[in-house]
């Protein structure tokens, strides 16, 4: 593995016996050490290096520049970082956190990126008495999740959730008279694509939009030229593509080509990357993704520039905040419980945390008040559902055109 570990600038040194300290015993060592295994390399890199591994960076160092995590005595200790790539490989996910349990013995383990490596680690996680808040994951469509792993906490939401709120939309846009009440969906056949695609399917059902077009399409796929090409003989005038980061890019710039521009385009992840106006060449007025953020909300204009001047680049608009909220989250938990990482997943479950996106509880371990739709909006994409709710915009349909 890549390993690759690095203090914070209050971290002089990593002294060999703090591994080895029983959490609880904070005076005795001089630092927090906390331990992450997500895809630097591979096929997942590119929604990692763009979403979870900067944020990851940008908390440490806005932590360790205020003097390290807080604990319960008023003490500080700075956080000191043991990284693994997994390599885009599940093996390696699972490989990378018995090391940094048993070789490394970290006292808090991150969460892997996507829904896949995290539903992996989870009764690793469990087994080992770690709590994983995964940021960059829904939850997993499985039957008592929450009694199975207690101590795993989906702070994407649900594919239910996403799901309704997008049939709501095209609901109240047919109602105006601004759409037909058809809409074409193609997704990825994987995780992600399988478990938004069958939620949309009901809620399609329920909101009485009729789906004109269903396909999928293997890990792999570029070419999106046929499937574009029905989609728009279809006669729908909603196009919903519930994709992976390279497929949304390539999705994109064939529609962009062949002259495609329903009124409403919906892609999957990676709409809200930063990159994703290039790769439409700057035409990406109105698309229409998952997420969203309120770009009038101070506490994410600060973040956005802080990530700017620390990571260098800019935060995505899902996920991103979301995983940044995660940890201002697991740091209150830790200022309020110690380092016992029991009572540490007692408070996330149970407690009030302030963050960049405003106050958070958990039910079930899970939020209840997230941004699940998002349009590109001029230079921002910004949130559009739930409508109504305080810093959401109003939608724009018909989208533009890609010029």
């Amino acid at each position: 593995m890549n390993r690759r570990t690095f203090v914070g600038a209050a971290a002089t040194a990593i002294l060999a016996c703090a591994a080895a300290v029983p959490p609880a015993i904070a005076q005795e060592r001089s630092s927090v050490r906390i331990g992450y295994v997500v895809s630097q390399t591979g096929v997942n890199a590119a929604g990692a290096t763009t979403t979870t591994i900067p944020n990851y960076e940008l908390w440490v160092h806005d932590v360790n520049a205020a003097g390290g995590l807080r604990l319960p005595d008023g003490t500080q200790l700075p956080i000191e970082v043991v990284a693994y790539d997994d390599r885009s490989q599940t093996e390696e996910v699972v490989r990378g956190i018995e090391r940094l349990v048993n070789q490394d013995r970290v006292d808090f383990i991150l969460a892997p990126w996507g829904t896949g490596f995290n539903l992996a680690a989870a009764p690793l996680m469990a087994r080992f008495g770690y709590p994983q808040i995964a940021s960059s994951s829904i939850v997993p469509p499985i039957p008592g999740i929450h009694e199975r792993w207690p101590g795993a906490f989906w702070l994407l939401g649900t594919a239910e959730d996403y799901a309704h709120a997008f049939a709501e939309l095209l609901t109240t846009q047919k109602q105006a008279g601004a759409l037909n009440g058809r809409i074409a969906m193609i997704s990825i056949a994987d995780g992600f694509g399988i478990e938004l695609a069958a939620s949309a399917r009901k809620a399609f059902e329920e909101a009485g939009i009729e789906i004109v077009m269903d396909r999928t399409y293997p890990l792999g796929t570029q070419d999106f030229a046929t499937l574009l090409s029905e989609a728009q003989a279809s006669g729908a005038d909603a196009f919903v593509a519930y994709s992976y980061p390279g497929d949304t890019f390539a999705i994109t710039r064939q529609a962009r080509v062949s002259g495609y521009n329903p009124p409403i385009f919906h892609t999957g992840v990676g709409t809200s990357f930063p990159i994703y106006p290039q790769m439409a060449e700057g035409g990406v007025e109105g698309v229409m993704s998952l997420g969203g953020i309120d770009v009038n909300r101070p506490e994410i204009q600060d973040y956005i520039r802080r990530h700017q001047e620390v990571i260098g680049k800019l935060p995505d608009a899902w996920a991103s905040p979301v995983i940044y909220s995660s940890l201002q989250m697991l740091a209150q938990a830790i200022e309020r419980r110690g380092l016992d990482r029991e009572a540490v997943t007692q408070e996330l479950a149970s407690g009030r945390f302030e963050t960049i996106l405003g106050p958070i509880q958990l039910v079930d371990n899970a939020p209840r008040d997230l941004w699940y739709i998002g349009q590109w909006q001029g230079d921002h994409f910004v949130a559009v559902a739930p409508a109504g709710r305080e810093g959401s915009a109003d939608l724009v349909v018909p989208k533009p055109g890609w010029n």
